[in-house]
Formats: structure tokens, sequence, C-alpha cells
């Protein structure tokens, strides 16, 4: 037998929950998938010919390595920006493969093996990964809720020690859908500042508000306070996971911001993750990518409302959001999260998440995906309120 790295210390057998699934379509059962969070299969006019046409425009593929990205293409995230009303230079962009590969280059930038960046909780299950396969170390630090969700500042405190390296945040948060205030973000800074720690800002959700939130921050490009670095990228901003192509802002002062992208540099030249044509065409995808935006933006707003009408006056109830994909839905405790997915599943044929997937602090809670058909997500729904009032 061979030996593998400890990165991979996970299990690769299928739990219950997903053997479960798997046995139901095979005998030929029809699933409601609520979890389903891909453009490309949920949005019944994707633009498939229009980006073949960008394609085809393309008549250079010459391969011009550039660890930074082509201008031209560094250009076009500035305009991407600047359509927001934010301000961002060409040299403060950098390209990845994806905003997970992004975090991994600034794990390797960050973070010597065996040190600590600290992760927002609920957030993305996703980190422990990413973490692992660099041999880092997360600390989650407590997102709380009280009929909206806010950052623990003094379980950020506990948190940090002498191995912290770096700070997460996810603006807007997934799947919580908290946005960041700004009496948050100056708080964050000053911790930042005082502890000597970059902040990685994962703003992969900027663009999709569920509505108009008095001081949320949406970036922190332009906030020069403290070394951070913001992310985004085609698959949410665009909706255009297969494109693989993502960004790194550098923010922060002068001398910091060109410490970092020299570094960063030299991380990425020696990857050169994304291809010659995804980045040709960025332009133009961008441009697509903005139509895609505002159907998902009004089948997100849609199905939120849907599922509150729906589940109102009954045993479950939707937990505040104020952006993002995800909503989370909060069940009876008569039962746990295990055995309230595996109900659905086995009496309504519905698949949901479990919020122990995202380190919810109690049970029970569901989390559903927003951008799921609607017709789908109203069927869903109203099965959950079924079994629900059956119960």
């Amino acid at each position: 037998m061979y030996t593998y790295s400890q990165r991979l210390s996970w299990s690769f057998t299928a739990n219950r929950f997903s053997r479960l699934i798997a046995d139901k379509r095979k005998s030929g059962i029809s699933l409601l998938d609520l979890t389903i969070s891909n453009p490309t299969t949920v949005l019944a006019g994707y633009p498939h010919f229009a980006i073949s046409r960008i394609y085809a425009g393309l008549n250079d593929f010459t391969f011009r390595p550039d660890p930074l990205g082509r201008l031209e293409s560094r250009l076009a995230i500035v305009e991407f920006y600047k359509r927001r009303a934010i301000s961002i230079s060409p040299e403060q962009i950098l390209f990845t493969g994806s905003t997970s590969e992004a975090y991994s280059f600034l794990f390797k930038l960050l973070l010597n093996p065996g040190e600590e960046v600290l992760v927002p909780a609920p957030s993305y299950p996703l980190f422990e990964y990413l973490a692992a396969l660099d041999s880092v170390r997360i600390v989650p630090y407590r997102l709380v809720y009280d009929g909206n969700w806010f950052i623990d500042f003094m379980d950020v405190a506990r948190q940090i020690s002498s191995r912290t390296r770096a700070i997460v945040v996810v603006n807007p948060n997934n799947p919580t859908g908290s946005v960041l205030k700004t009496s948050e973000a100056d708080r964050l800074f000053d911790l930042a500042l005082q502890h000597r720690l970059p902040i990685i800002s994962d703003e992969v959700f900027m663009d999709y508000a569920l509505d108009e939130t008095a001081g949320a921050v949406k970036t922190f490009i332009g906030h020069d306070a403290v070394l951070s670095f913001s992310l985004n990228g085609l698959s949410k901003s665009a909706g255009m996971p297969q494109m693989k192509l993502a960004w790194i802002a550098i923010n922060g002062p002068e001398q910091d911001r060109e410490i970092a992208r020299h570094a960063l540099e030299l991380i990425i030249d020696t990857y050169l993750s994304v291809g010659t044509p995804v980045e040709a065409a960025l332009p133009g995808l961008l441009e697509i990518g903005e139509v895609i935006q505002q159907e998902i933006r009004a089948r997100i707003a849609q199905n939120w409302k849907i599922a509150n009408e729906i589940l109102n006056n009954s045993p479950a109830k939707c937990l505040h959001a104020e952006g993002g994909w995800s909503g989370i839905i909060q069940l009876p405790r008569t039962f746990s999260e295990e055995q309230w997915i595996t109900r659905l599943v086995e009496e309504q044929a519905v698949i949901v998440q479990p919020g122990y997937f995202f380190d919810m602090p109690s049970e029970a809670y569901v989390v559903v995906n927003l951008i799921t058909r609607t017709e789908e997500f109203v069927d869903g729904l109203r099965r959950i309120r079924q079994l629900l009032t059956r119960d």
C-alpha cells in the first residue's frame, strides 16, 4: 500500500445522506434539488450562442505569459468596477483560475505550514479543504444572529494568536446572506492594524443584494488603511463558472501593495493557470455577464420572496438575509438536521443542505439555493411546508 499526503486526511467514503440520494436516483425516483448553484443549468435562456460568438471573434491565440494577466484584460476589470462607481488601478489586479485558487495563492503568500487563518462561521465548508491542502489551519470566528447577522468581535479577538496570519471575510456571506457594515469594517481594520494581519475579502456575491442595506460595504477596494485582498471572478459576477478566470485586487498602503504584488507575481508565474482564450474574451464575457447578472438578481429576489410567503404561519422560518444566493430556513427542533434532510428526501423527494454543512452553531436549519428554477423552488418549498404541517 502506498503512503499518501496527510493533506488528504478525509474519508473518501460517501456519507449516509449521499448514498440515500444516489440510491433514490438509481431507482428512478425524481428528486427536487434545491441545492444547485450552477447558472448554466438553472437559467432557461443561458446565452450559450452569445458566448460562442465572443470566442469565434478571437483571431490571436499567441501565448504571451504574464503572471498579472494581459493589460487589456485587467483594464476590462477596471471598467467592471468603474460601472459600479469603484475606482481601481490595473496594477492592483492579478488573475487566477478561480477564487479557490486565489485562496490557495494567498495562503502560500501569507502563511507558513501550520500557521492559522481566521474564517467566519457559518460560512463555506470549502475553507477546511483549501487550508488543509496548503498545510495551514483554519480557526473559526463566530457570526451571531439576533434577527440580523453580525460579527462577534470579542470572539475574533479571542481567536487571534501568535500563529494567526490573516483574517477572511465573506461579503455577502454564504450561506447567511449577511453584508458587512461600515461599523464592522472599521472595527475589523482596527483589529487588523493592531495585530498586523492582512484581510482576505471574498466578494464574489458583491452584486447580489436582496435589499438596500444602510451602511453596507460592497468591497474593500479603496479602503487602504490595511493590506487586504478582494476576491471576485466570472463564476458568480458573470454567472459563468465554466469560464475559469478570477481575480485578486490588492488594497492597502502603496508599499505593502507593491511587496505583495511582486510576491504574488512569483507564485502565479509558477502556475500560469489562466488560459489565453478566456483572457482575450474577457471584455465580451463581462458584457454578457451583466445581462446574466440581471436575471440572477431577479431570480433570487423572486425566490426569496416566495420562500417567506410559503413558509409564513408555518413551523419554519426564513432567517433574515441581505444578499448572496443562499437562504437559511429554521426548522423545529423536534428532529435533528440529519433526520429532517433524510425525511425530506424519503417522504417529499426534496434535497436541501443541512446547516451543519456550513457550521451553523445549533440545529435545526436547512439551506436552499435561491437561483433554483422558480417553478421547482415553489414546488420544493410547498413540499417542505407540507411535511412540517403534517407533523
